[in-house]
């Protein structure tokens, strides 16, 4: 990625992230694999979950034995909204690692629907997909946190909820909640030296959103909205994500830290 008029775009070196132990959610595809991919470039021992199978195992394939990364990432095939698959998977992780350093709750689905048209069970599919695993994957390490008594957990939201959108309304309705249970964790989890965060992504340039939704008219939309006249690029939440999870942000709990180019407009 490259700015207009700026030095192409490389991640800042957290000495501090090398060999430290990470599970990221819904890392076979868009911000997801750039996260995994920028933690493992720090050295970071690197687990990843996604439901799409040939998608994660291509990405842990690619970063075996890339530049700078000394721990090729695991892939771990998982639907997030089975608990009992969650918990087995996350059992054999920490059977494996013996304790989590940093947990990234990054899964999450923005499917459009239309509010008359939403059913119970849609309704609870889509708070199992953008917020419930996020509760339950924090329940699973935090017991590993607390004993070594430090850790990172960071739960991604969106921007979707602070702007007035439609045909998102259960998914802003999750992502609201991203931020309340933050919050809350922070406050019973800091006395043991776990950091909890919301990161806050806004109109990022992914490869799902740029196939499904990208056009002239909605381009135009976001950036006349942004006090940057330029796209927020998956790397741009990589490196706010590897700045959050370091020790450089070690005072840095039970808030929310957006990413967004300024977007205050509709």
């Amino acid at each position: 990625m490259s700015d207009n008029n700026q030095a192409p775009f490389a991640y800042a070196s957290y000495p501090d992230l090398n060999g430290k132990r990470v599970v990221i959610t819904g890392g076979g595809s868009g911000i997801g694999a750039e996260l995994v991919t920028a933690f493992a470039g720090q050295g970071a021992r690197v687990w990843f979950l996604d439901i799409a199978e040939a998608a994660g195992r291509a990405l842990a394939g690619s970063l075996a034995g890339a530049p700078g990364v000394t721990h090729p990432p695991c892939f771990l095939a998982c639907d997030l909204t089975d608990l009992d698959a969650l918990k087995s998977t996350f059992d054999g992780i920490l059977q494996e690692a013996g304790a989590i350093d940093i947990l990234i709750n990054n899964a999450a689905n923005d499917d459009r629907h239309v509010i008359g048209e939403v059913t119970p069970a849609y309704w609870e599919s889509r708070m199992n997909v953008n917020l419930r695993h996020q509760f339950f994957c924090s329940q699973a390490v935090i017991p590993g946190m607390r004993q070594q008594g430090h850790g990172v957990i960071q739960n991604f939201g969106s921007i979707s909820w602070h702007l007035p959108h439609t045909e998102l309304a259960l998914y802003m309705t999750a992502k609201a909640g991203v931020e309340g249970m933050t919050r809350a964790m922070a406050r019973e989890l800091g006395p043991y030296g776990i950091r909890t965060v919301a990161v806050v992504p806004g109109a990022v340039r992914t490869p799902r959103q740029e196939a499904l939704w990208h056009n002239p008219q909605e381009e135009a939309r976001i950036l006349n909205g942004q006090c940057l006249q330029e796209r927020v690029e998956m790397q741009d939440v990589a490196a706010l994500s590897l700045f959050l999870a370091s020790n450089n942000a070690r005072r840095c709990s039970g808030r929310e830290y957006f990413v967004d180019a300024g977007w205050y407009g509709a």
